[in-house]
């Protein structure tokens, strides 16, 4: 099977299937990647250790910190307890609360989470509404550091220096006196 045919099929499947964790597996919330395809995880109560990612989801599926995930254990891992059985996003996510395969203190934990960005999008919109077309507020723009920044000041008015420098350069070149 190629690697096209074999991404096709392994994101089809993630995408597709409502699945229900067993009794054996868990679901678990994503905190980290210290590297090596391995994810740093917690479960409802708190528990925090290593799972892996198998190698049908590498480069085919990506998760985040923060994303849920189905567990399946491993009895006689040390450091990594578990292995990836399915990665879940928020139709998944609807489907198990609907069912009520979803555990509590992830409930809660999702709701805080998006009133905190809720919360934002409502800040963000009041920025914008308070800004009004007159203001000119450059200070979202690109600063290029590898350059000297020349500030420029204009004045109408002549300086004592430049009318000085005039006066003398008009006595040089001969002129009045």
């Amino acid at each position: 099977m190629s690697q096209a045919t074999k991404r096709k099929h392994v994101v089809k499947e993630v995408l597709g299937d409502f699945v229900t964790p067993t009794e054996s597996q868990q679901i678990v919330r994503v905190l980290g990647s210290p590297g090596n395809n391995l994810h740093e995880a917690v479960t409802a109560q708190g528990e925090r250790f290593l799972i892996s990612m198998p190698t049908k989801f590498r480069k085919n599926i990506w998760i985040k910190r923060g994303d849920f995930v189905i567990v399946d254990p491993i009895e006689e891992g040390e450091k990594v307890k578990g292995e990836i059985s399915f990665i879940l996003y928020k139709d998944h996510i609807r489907n198990l609360q609907t069912t009520g395969a979803w555990p509590e203190a992830f409930s809660e934990d999702s709701a805080l989470e998006e009133r905190r960005a809720g919360q934002q999008q409502e800040e963000r919109a009041e920025e914008g509404e308070g800004l009004t077309d007159s203001e000119d507020d450059d200070s979202d723009l690109f600063v290029n550091t590898n350059r000297i920044n020349y500030h420029y000041s204009e004045s109408e008015e002549e300086t004592d220096e430049d009318e000085d420098e005039e006066e003398s350069g008009e006595n040089i070149m001969g002129g009045k006196a």
